[in-house]
């Protein structure tokens, strides 16, 4: 009989709250990870007393309350609202797009002067929008997009906003109101010692594994358990069988300053075409510039982020949900549903971006499916 009830490849928000239901279900259970550390993609490391998100800004933002509930209980959350600063050449607007920002486009004060002028520039796209262009114009006029979306999203992309499909942009939230709150959350905030310490929480007294790669020993470890939950990418756990899929990368360049303060504001964004970086994240201001202690922070670390296009061997971040890719995705889900005891979760297991809410979600109703089998 196999030690292990369960072998969960990957110590990343959905393999960790996988692990801790099965765990305190009485399951056994092991977890290997081909990083050095847990946390997956939320892992911060410490600098200068800092939470340095290594892989990317990450706010937790939810109007699940069981959720809430669930992951509140592995750590304390601060009181962190996400509002981002677009500076198009030097020019700074306040994002989401609202009246801090019509105000400073166009000089008008009351929501009527805004939905006005909104109204006029919306009036050159006429029909059903035919791609983001379009859609981005229709919804906020030619200024807004030409100032705020356009070089963002190209630089995002690494596409033309011609060349894009209208639906990515769909939900580009639009108020005539001052709240510059970008999320639409009952609950948001920033994990008080950062997320690498809820993922040991969540992971406390269960067996972790790093520096384990999974594929390269894959018949040895699925020996160790029943069954496998599998999060890393569907299509190279069939060792590419059927190709490729396709995702969005990105680059950081990190630098920790002498300076107590670089930009007052934890993510700007840069939104013309010309800078090469989509975004500059200085990592202090997640948690008010205060170490854990409270005490002030003198120094400070910023990242700039490079958007770019993936190649074997980069970070897969966002999948490209294309109708090549999605196509390609649904022959390895058919390839998966074949196979047994094994299941596939997660944004790189089931080839789809998540916010870490629904990744939470995932995994709780999975891993109670799963309970519920047994």
């Amino acid at each position: 009989m196999p030690k292990n009830d369960y072998l969960i490849v990957g110590a990343g928000l959905y393999g960790a709250v996988f692990a801790r239901q099965m765990a305190d279900a009485g399951k056994r259970v092991l977890v290997v990870d081909k990083r050095p550390n847990v946390g997956g993609n939320v892992y911060t490391e410490t600098v200068e007393g800092i939470h340095v998100h290594k892989y990317g800004a990450h706010i937790f933002h939810t109007n699940d309350k069981r959720v809430w509930d669930y992951i509140t209980r592995y750590a304390d959350f601060n009181r962190f609202t996400n509002s981002p600063v677009a500076n198009y050449h030097g020019e700074l607007y306040s994002l989401p797009f609202n009246m801090y920002t019509f105000n400073k486009m166009w000089g008008v004060v009351t929501p009527q002067e805004a939905e006005a002028k909104i109204a006029e520039q919306r009036a050159e796209i006429t029909g059903e929008p035919r791609n983001l262009e379009e859609q981005a114009i229709s919804l906020v006029g030619r200024d807004i997009f030409e100032k705020l979306v356009k070089g963002y999203t190209e630089k995002q992309w690494g596409r033309d906003c011609k060349d894009l499909p209208a639906f990515i942009i769909k939900r580009l939230p639009v108020r005539l109101t001052f709240d510059n709150n970008y999320f639409n959350a009952l609950y948001q905030g920033i994990p008080v010692g950062g997320y690498t310490k809820l993922v040991e929480n969540l992971l406390d007294g269960i067996e972790v594994r790093l520096n384990v790669d999974y594929l390269a020993e894959k018949e040895t470890l699925d020996a160790l358990a029943e069954t496998v939950v599998y999060t890393g990418p569907i299509d190279a756990y069939f060792d590419f069988r059927l190709g490729q899929l396709e995702y969005r990368s990105v680059r950081f360049e990190t630098e920790l300053l002498d300076q107590p303060n670089f930009q007052g504001n934890a993510a700007v964004n840069y939104t013309d075409r010309e800078t090469p970086w989509t975004r500059i994240i200085e990592h202090k201001w997640f948690q008010f510039g205060k170490a854990d202690d409270g005490s002030d922070l003198s120094k400070t670390v910023i990242s700039r982020e490079f958007s770019s296009e993936w190649k074997p061997g980069d970070e897969p971040y966002y999948p490209v949900n294309d109708e090549k890719n999605t196509k390609l995705y649904r022959a390895y889900r058919a390839l998966a549903d074949e196979e047994s005891n094994v299941i596939f979760g997660g944004r790189l297991g089931e080839y789809r971006y998540y916010d870490m809410d629904a990744v939470i979600a995932a995994a709780l109703d999975r891993s109670e499916e799963a309970l519920r089998r047994a």
